[in-house]
């Protein structure tokens, strides 16, 4: 697969009560990441709001439902639509979970977790090399929430992605949030994550807001808490250049709010990077 070089810079996720801020003026982020399942469509109004984006910013397509984890094979309809789509946007790069949504007759539309095994890797590798193959180029694939665990599990998550990634080729989104939520959830600790993942395989970060409670969910529905700002200030200064974006899915905020975090986001990276530098 071809080499998917660093890029860098600060992002939001593009969300359809801000298209008229990025259409009518300049917004300070350096790209903009879009739902890629949104604009598997043919045309109608949301495809032409991101190409006229693209025309001005750099575009991350990240899907939800390639469902790469399926014993069940990758639906080849949805892979030649993201290729079309992709091949229209030319985007930075497409990315996906580490997951599965569906069976061979249903579509839970949930990011359902994998069981931690050789033989869930070798699934999950074949499926990888196929969709890589049918796109044309490498992918990114990001750490999911977890809620629970398999007995049958063999390893630890960051082994999954290690060996997954050095198997494949493909690259990887660490999600910072869903590394805190884990973690509390499992009672692991986000440091062993960190130091297990191979740091030239990251390519970007998420960075969200989360549910507390006796369970934490990962509900993408308000800022970024501190723990989470603290585990990705120890994340970043272990990192080479990558894009670092802010998540919100839901109860959207007004977009100063979301680039006052991204502005967080910044000054935490410089001051991280600085203190690993001096």
């Amino acid at each position: 697969m071809p080499h998917i070089s660093a890029f860098g810079g600060f992002g939001l996720g593009l969300r359809r009560d801000h298209y008229r801020d990025f259409l009518d003026g300049e917004v300070g982020v350096d790209f903009v990441e879009v739902i890629s399942e949104n604009f598997m469509i043919d045309g109608g109004r949301p495809l032409r709001v991101l190409e006229q984006v693209r025309a001005k910013l750099p575009v991350i397509l990240h899907g939800v439902s390639m469902s790469i984890g399926s014993a069940h094979g990758l639906d080849r309809d949805h892979l030649i639509r993201l290729k079309e789509l992709a091949d229209r946007i030319d985007p930075v790069w497409v990315s996906d979970h580490l997951c599965w949504t569906r069976t061979s007759a249903h579509n839970s539309h949930d990011l359902l977790p994998l069981p931690l095994t050789r033989a869930a890797i070798d699934i999950v590798c074949d499926n990888i090399d196929l969709a890589q193959e049918v796109l044309g180029r490498a992918m990114l694939f990001e750490n999911p929430s977890s809620y629970l665990t398999f007995p049958e599990d063999e390893m630890a998550e960051w082994e999954f992605l290690d060996e997954m990634s050095r198997r494949t080729g493909c690259y990887l989104l660490l999600d910072i949030n869903n590394i805190y939520v884990s973690a509390c959830n499992h009672g692991f600790d986000p440091t062993t994550y960190l130091a297990g993942i191979a740091a030239e395989r990251v390519r970007q970060i998420h960075l969200a807001g989360h549910t507390p409670g006796e369970i934490i969910i990962d509900t993408h529905d308000r800022p970024v808490c501190d723990n989470v700002w603290r585990l990705y200030a120890e994340a970043i200064g272990q990192l080479g250049d990558v894009a670092v974006m802010i998540e919100r899915d839901d109860a959207i905020p007004p977009l100063s709010d979301l680039l006052a975090e991204l502005d967080r986001a910044r000054i935490i990276a410089g001051a991280s990077r600085a203190k690993v530098a001096a």
